[in-house]
C-alpha cells in the first residue's frame, strides 16, 4: 500500500514539474493573477475562491484535460531505483536489438549519403527558397528526380528483424508453451488470450451498440444512432478528454470525428501553435535535408498511388517535412525504446559536442510511413491543425509500430498476439499454411506496421482508429490482423504457396472492421 501511494506521489511530482513547463500553466497564473480583482475572489479565503473561479471559469476543465493526456504516455511503473533507460526499455536484449537496428538504419542512410554525394543538410540558395515558398500548396506538381533514392527500410527488412530476436536466457531452457508456439516470433512476451481481450474490449460485445454495424442502413437510426450522436454532442459541450475517451469506444459519428480526436489527443489549435506550425514551415524553405527526398519519394510510392488519398499529396509534404524539423518530438523518446540517430557536423566526426540529433525530430522515415497522415487528411483541412493532430497521435501511437520493444502495445507484441490468437483458436489453418511455407505472419505484419492504413476502406480505418484511440491501445490491430485471417479461412484452406495465400488476402478494402471484431471476440467459441 505504501508503495503504491509512493509511486502515484512520484508520478503526481513527474506531472507537475512536465506542465510547469507548458504553456497551459502560464495561462493559468495569467487567469489566477487576472482573478484577484474579482469581487467574490476574498483574501481569508484565497486558495479556495481561486479554485472555485478555475472550476465555473472551465480552466479546470483544460488542467484535467492536460494531466489525463499526460497519463497516457505515461511510462509502465517501475522500480523507483531503476536507470532511465529501463523507462525506455527494461529487457536489456531488446535494448540491444534495438540498437543495433538503429545502427543499421543509420549506416544505410549514411551509404546512401556517400554514393550520391549530397549532405545530410544543407541551406537552401535564396533562388530555391523562393520557389518553394511560391508552390508550397501545390508541391505534388513537382517532379524532381528522384530514382536514385531508395527507402532506408521496408516492413519485410523489419520482419527480419524481429524474426531473429533471441531472449539469450531461454536459449537453452524447455519452458513447453513456449516451444510450441510454432510461429516466426520467439521471444517470451505476456499476450492476452481471447477471455482477456473480451473483458479489455468489453464495449466492443455483441449487445452493445456500435457504429460501424447499428448504422447499417437496415438498422433505423432511432434504434441507436440518433442517441449516440446525442451524447457525442454532449460530451464536446463539457469539453472533457476521458469522457471523450469512453464514448469513442462505440465508434464516432463521422459529424464529430475530428472534434472529439482533437479533444481525446488534447489539441485545442491556439495561436501560439498556428505560429510553431509557421516556423517549421520556415525551417523548411531555408534548410534542404536529405529525408526531404525520402519523403518525397515515399509519397510517390504510397499515397499518391492509392485510391483514397492521391488528392492529399501536398498536405502530405507540408506535414511529413514540418515533422521531419520539429525537435518537440524528440521528447517522446523519454518513453520509447529508440533512440534520436545523431550525426557530426563537417569535419568534426567523433566529437560529441559537434553531434546533432538528424532529422532533428530524430525519426527517419521509412517506406508506407507517410501513410500514417494520410486518413487524418479526411479530417482535417487546416494544415496546422492536421499537423498537431498527426505529431500527437505519432507520439502516442505510431512510433510503437517501428522499434523494438516488450511494451503490451509494440509491434513485437503485436506479432505475437497476432500469431498466438491463430495458433489458439485456428490451428488447422495456422498449421496449413506454415507447413506449405506461408507464415501468417508474413502477410499480416505490412497491415500492422501501417495501423491497416492503406489497406482498409476509409471508413473502415477511421472506425478502428476511433478504437485505438478510445483503449488508448494498439492490441486491436492484431485482433483485426486475427479476424481477417479467421474471415478467410475456409479459402486460405485450399492454397497451397505463400503467392496464392497473398492473393487471397490482397484486397481488404471490402471488408467491415466491427462485425469481423465481433465475431472473432466475441462469437468464438472459447
Amino acid at each position: 500500500m505504501l508503495q503504491e501511494e509512493s509511486d502515484i506521489s512520484l508520478i503526481i511530482a513527474q506531472i507537475v514539474q512536465k506542465l510547469k513547463g507548458s504553456n497551459l500553466y502560464a495561462q493559468l497564473e495569467r487567469q489566477a493573477w487576472a482573478s484577484l480583482q474579482r469581487p467574490e475572489i476574498k483574501l481569508e479565503s484565497l486558495k479556495e475562491d481561486i479554485k472555485e473561479f478555475f472550476k465555473i471559469s472551465g480552466w479546470e476543465k483544460k488542467l484535467q484535460n492536460a494531466v489525463y493526456s499526460e497519463l497516457s504516455v505515461f511510462p509502465l511503473p517501475s522500480h523507483p531505483a531503476a536507470p532511465p533507460e529501463h523507462l525506455k526499455e527494461p529487457l536489456v536484449y531488446m535494448r540491444k536489438a534495438q540498437g543495433s537496428w538503429e545502427k543499421r538504419i543509420l549506416k544505410s542512410l549514411n551509404s546512401m549519403c556517400t554514393e550520391l554525394s549530397i549532405p545530410l543538410a544543407r541551406k537552401r540558395p535564396a533562388g530555391d527558397q523562393k520557389e518553394l515558398l511560391n508552390k508550397w500548396n501545390e508541391m505534388g506538381t513537382d517532379e524532381p528526380d528522384l530514382s536514385l533514392f531508395r527507402p532506408v527500410y521496408a516492413p519485410k527488412d523489419f520482419l527480419e528483424v524481429l524474426i531473429n530476436l533471441r531472449n539469450p536466457n531461454y536459449e537453452n531452457g524447455d519452458s513447453l508453451s513456449f516451444r510450441t508456439h510454432l510461429g516466426l516470433i520467439q521471444v517470451p512476451l505476456k499476450v492476452k488470450d481471447i477471455p482477456e481481450l473480451k473483458e479489455c474490449f468489453a464495449e466492443l460485445g455483441l449487445n452493445t451498440g456500435q457504429l460501424g454495424i447499428d448504422d447499417s442502413t437496415q438498422v433505423p437510426p432511432e434504434l441507436f444512432e440518433n442517441e449516440h450522436v446525442r451524447i457525442g454532442q454532449k460530451v464536446l459541450a463539457e469539453q472533457d478528454s476521458a469522457a471523450a475517451q469512453q464514448y469513442i469506444r462505440q465508434g464516432s459519428p463521422t459529424a464529430l470525428r475530428a472534434e472529439l480526436w482533437a479533444l481525446i489527443l488534447n489539441i485545442s489549435s491556439q495561436p501560439e501553435d498556428i505560429l510553431y506550425y509557421e516556423q517549421l514551415k520556415t525551417n523548411v524553405i531555408q534548410h534542404d535535408l536529405l529525408v526531404d527526398s525520402l519523403i518525397y519519394k515515399d509519397v510517390k510510392l504510397t499515397a499518391s498511388n492509392d485510391d483514397y488519398y492521391f488528392v492529399f499529396e501536398d498536405y502530405l509534404y507540408q506535414v511529413l517535412l514540418c515533422f521531419s524539423r520539429d525537435t518537440s518530438v524528440l521528447s517522446h523518446f523519454a518513453y520509447n525504446s529508440a533512440s534520436p540517430p545523431k550525426s557530426y557536423i563537417r569535419g568534426k566526426l567523433g566529437l560529441e559536442e559537434y553531434a546533432v540529433f538528424y532529422p532533428p525530430n530524430g525519426v527517419i522515415p521509412f517506406h508506407g510511413f507517410s501513410m500514417y497522415v494520410a486518413p487524418l487528411c479526411f479530417l482535417y483541412h487546416e494544415p496546422s491543425k492536421l499537423y498537431q493532430i498527426f505529431r500527437e497521435m505519432y507520439v502516442r501511437f505510431f512510433f510503437r509500430l517501428h522499434s523494438i520493444s516488450s511494451h503490451p502495445s509494440g509491434i513485437v507484441s503485436l506479432c505475437l498476439l497476432f500469431e498466438t490468437l491463430l495458433q489458439t483458436y485456428l490451428p488447422q489453418l495456422f498449421y496449413h499454411l506454415r507447413e506449405i511455407g506461408a507464415q501468417p505472419l508474413r502477410i499480416s505484419f505490412k497491415w500492422m506496421v501501417r495501423a491497416f492504413s492503406g489497406y482498409l476502406a476509409t471508413d473502415q480505418l477511421l472506425l478502428l482508429w476511433d478504437r485505438i484511440l478510445g483503449y488508448n491501445s494498439l492490441e486491436i490491430l492484431a485482433v483485426l490482423a486475427a479476424a481477417v485471417f479467421a474471415f478467410r479461412a475456409v479459402n486460405l484452406m485450399e492454397v497451397t504457396s505463400l503467392a496464392a495465400a497473398e492473393a487471397v488476402l490482397a484486397d481488404l478494402s471490402t471488408l467491415k472492421v466491427m462485425p469481423l471484431l465481433q465475431i472473432f471476440l466475441f462469437a468464438t467459441v472459447t
